[in-house]
């Protein structure tokens, strides 16, 4: 009865410990390359701003907190408005900003194809020993002095 009663009580502890320790602890560098530097626009991780230092600080202090990266993001945001993401958002320009760069890609791709093709249709096809009007005899004596310059 005694042993049941500590199985029941330890058995959660136990179960908590491993998903506890699952979860990794957010660290400056997590965040600081997924944010920019306001004043400068660029990535936190390389900027020397004293407005970065001070994006630094306030993530050091998020993390001190035991924050997320997912929540320090949305803080930084609320904090420093939607210029701080280093990827934009999901909506409205946003979208072009990932959509135009990969329409454009597509279209020079469909484009070089294109032209690919249409310059293969104008290069001119050797003409047939047959329909060029030469003789069976001929037609060898070509074929022997065109195999000496493939060699």
């Amino acid at each position: 009865m005694v042993r049941s009663l500590i199985f029941l009580v330890l058995l959660p502890l136990a179960l908590a410990a491993p998903a506890q320790a699952a979860a990794p602890r957010t660290t400056l560098p997590d965040v600081e390359d997924e944010v920019m530097c306001v004043q400068c626009g660029t990535a936190l991780n390389v900027s020397q701003s004293p407005v970065a230092d001070q994006e630094r600080a306030f993530i050091r202090r998020r993390i001190a907190q035991g924050r997320t990266k997912a929540q320090i993001k949305r803080e930084m945001v609320a904090e420093y408005g939607p210029r701080v993401l280093a990827t934009p958002d999901r909506g409205g320009f946003d979208v072009a900003a990932w959509l135009v760069p990969a329409l454009l890609v597509l279209l020079a791709v469909l484009g070089v194809a294109f032209a690919a093709s249409r310059w293969r249709a104008t290069v001119p096809r050797p003409p047939d020993p047959a329909v060029a009007g030469l003789t069976p005899a001929e037609a060898r004596r070509l074929d022997d002095e065109l195999s000496d310059f493939d060699r």
